[in-house]
């Protein structure tokens, strides 16, 4: 990987795009633990469906599980980014000195 490909931005926007989501499914879980009602509004993609509590929970620990495994595998790569980027540093610095500078403004 080049330096010019990898975007902190774009990592740190997936990151914290999951970290809300994850945040968001937890408040909804709350929420459904909360309700006594046996059927509860879900959202299927624009639509609000009515749909039994049991399948809600279930469709909401599934997400859960998903956004996890999302996050995990965000952050392995990141870690493997900034590895291999520190690597490059260490190779360029060692052969150009001072006459490059590869740190962030």
């Amino acid at each position: 990987m080049r330096f010019t490909e990898y975007d902190d931005d774009d990592f740190e926007g997936d990151t914290q795009d999951s970290y809300e989501a994850n945040e968001n499914i937890e408040d909804a879980s709350n929420e459904l633990i909360l309700t006594d009602e046996e059927v509860v509004r879900f959202q299927i993609g624009e639509v609000f469906a009515h749909v039994p509590k049991d399948e809600v929970e279930m469709r909401i620990e599934k997400m859960q599980q998903e956004t996890t495994i999302r996050l995990e595998k965000l952050e392995e790569e990141k870690e493997s980014i900034l590895a291999q980027m520190a690597e490059l540093k260490k190779i360029l610095y060692g052969k150009f000195k001072d006459s490059i500078n590869l740190e962030e403004d």
